[in-house]
């Protein structure tokens, strides 16, 4: 038996629309760059973050280097289909930037202590 669909709810129409709320606000280029720019910095304390507080906790640190490497690889399958669809490709470069935050985060705090 089928199950009837059901409506959706104001919460989901919203968060639906939101996505395309933000590609419309990110059409001018200052806009778009400075949410690259705030994605980035934002990505790159994340990873220092997680470089300086498994440092801290020696015991973490395989635990914490394979969740970076899961979320870098899961970072880079959802990249195939973000480049194969049309349109504003804004979802594809904040993603990008996430990546490059991250990996750069983790690198500069492994490279402090050496």
């Amino acid at each position: 038996m089928v199950s009837p669909r059901r409506q959706q709810t104001r919460f989901q129409q919203e968060l639906a629309g939101a996505g395309d709320a933000l590609v419309a606000w990110a059409r001018n280029p200052w806009r778009r760059l400075s949410l690259q720019l705030i994605v980035l910095l934002v990505s790159f304390s994340i990873g220092g973050m997680v470089g300086a507080i498994t440092g801290a906790l020696s015991k973490l640190d395989p635990v914490a280097a394979l969740i970076c490497v899961a979320a870098m690889e899961l970072a880079i399958r959802a990249r195939g289909p973000l480049r194969r669809r049309g349109g504003d490709r804004l979802g594809l470069q904040l993603l990008d930037m996430v990546r490059i935050g991250l990996l750069y985060g983790l690198l500069v705090d492994g490279f402090k202590l050496l």
